[in-house]
């Protein structure tokens, strides 16, 4: 059996007017979070995290921001392309852990949902999935209430 971690990082800036998604669920608050797609933080560092574990480089090689066919895409279906690539080389995920690191909206109440969200998206079990939220104790971009980090870890397998 071959085993292989990966590991996910992204960031985004608050933007008004936007959508609020964070592990491919909307939460309702005041601002949304800029980027070419959705923005959402959580699905993307777990996009490249498994990216990086199976050997395929990053989510923007596969998914660039110049690509005008991705613009305001679900990150959902950014999730599931990147599943199709991971598991053309022949590799099934172990597990997943990941954090969230913002100041507001307070995340704690959104994880159950978020992780029955990801692991629908996954066809993984929920008890496979671990997400934490975190702040950034005021200090920072995040605690400025500037945008929201995440960062995933995974674990994959090869029979």
């Amino acid at each position: 059996m071959t085993i292989r971690t990966g590991l996910g990082f992204d960031v985004h800036p608050f933007k008004a007017g936007r959508e609020l998604w964070l592990g491919g669920i909307r939460l309702d608050y005041e601002n949304g979070l800029d980027g070419h797609s959705d923005a959402d933080v959580l699905i993307h560092a777990l996009c490249d995290a498994l990216l990086g574990a199976a050997g395929l480089r990053d989510i923007g090689f596969h998914f660039p921001d110049t690509d005008e066919q991705l613009k305001q895409i679900d990150s959902k279906i950014l999730l599931h392309r990147t599943l199709q690539l991971v598991r053309s080389k022949g590799y099934e995920i172990g597990n997943v852990d990941a954090t969230v690191c913002a100041e507001y909206p307070k995340l704690n109440p959104f994880i159950p949902e978020m992780i029955s969200c990801l692991a629908e998206v996954m066809q993984i079990d929920t008890e496979a999935i671990s997400i934490k939220a975190t702040t950034s104790e005021k200090m920072g971009y995040v605690g400025r209430g500037e945008g929201v980090f995440a960062l995933a870890s995974v674990l994959i397998t090869k029979q």
